[in-house]
């Protein structure tokens, strides 16, 4: 999924990402603000990871969202 997208639904996928990450607090949800690199940041600051495994699990969890986005596109269209 393109950031761009994250950051505009920051709000509705921040659940998500605490489920995910349950080391990410609300402030640092509300600091990191959709802001990839941010995260990406705190990962490593929360998980003591290095920054390549930080963006790796970022980039993987943003691929699992565009799946459920294009399954739920499905659903959606499946009954027209």
């Amino acid at each position: 999924m393109n950031w761009d997208r994250v950051e505009g639904k920051w709000k509705q996928y921040s659940g998500k990402i605490k489920e995910k990450w349950g080391k990410l607090t609300d402030d640092d949800l509300t600091t990191i603000s959709g802001k990839r690199d941010q995260l990406v940041g705190k990962l490593q600051e929360r998980y003591g990871w290095a920054k390549d495994q930080a963006e790796r699990q970022v980039d993987e969890f943003s691929h699992t969202l565009d799946e459920s986005t294009r399954d739920s596109q499905k659903v959606r269209g499946a009954g027209h």
